[in-house]
């Protein structure tokens, strides 16, 4: 019996060698191929609010005063993140040639609106944010301090390209 379990094991070690295991997939520069991230319906609001805790943890680490969500700005940025798609282009205009100033007025936004940053990425939400925090003129909109409401929205294709669009207002 105890021979038998010997080559046994030996036997299970000997194939066990033989598999491969598979890391993840490494890119030209070294680094692990992305991911694609998928937002799935549920996680909608998780999604939103993780924007907002980071924006909020970002603005407080800056000295300004915390923002909120805004249902009419969310709408505007859906709207703005879905059209960008339809396009196949990230820019701050709509296919109707909209302005973030024109989404805003048609949701009834009464507020100003201080900008808007937009995303074409296969990143998660906070990514994109920390990307956003890397450039002026999107960390100048993020930390406004007349800033006190925000709309964040996205869009994602079926091949998992995401379509980021955020507008803050006062």
């Amino acid at each position: 019996m105890l021979r038998l379990s010997f080559i046994l094991i030996a036997f299970l070690t000997l194939v066990a060698a033989c598999t491969t295991t598979t890391g993840p997939a490494i890119g030209t520069d070294g680094l692990p191929l992305p991911q694609i991230y998928r937002i799935g319906a549920a996680d909608a609001a998780d999604v939103q609010f993780r924007m907002l805790d980071g924006i909020n943890s970002l603005r407080q680490a800056s000295g300004a005063a915390p923002i909120i969500m805004d249902a009419r700005l969310n709408a505007a940025a859906a709207t703005h993140s879905r059209d960008m798609s339809v396009q196949n282009r990230p820019w701050h205009f709509g296919s109707d040639g909209s302005s973030a100033l024109d989404r805003g007025v048609r949701v009834g936004y009464t507020g100003r609106i201080l900008g808007e940053t937009i995303s074409e990425t296969y990143e998660t939400e906070l990514e994109t944010l920390a990307a956003w925090m890397q450039l002026a003129d999107t960390r100048e909109v993020i930390l406004d301090r007349a800033a006190s409401k925000i709309g964040f929205a996205w869009h994602q294709e079926a091949n998992g390209k995401i379509w980021y669009t955020l507008v803050l207002g006062t």
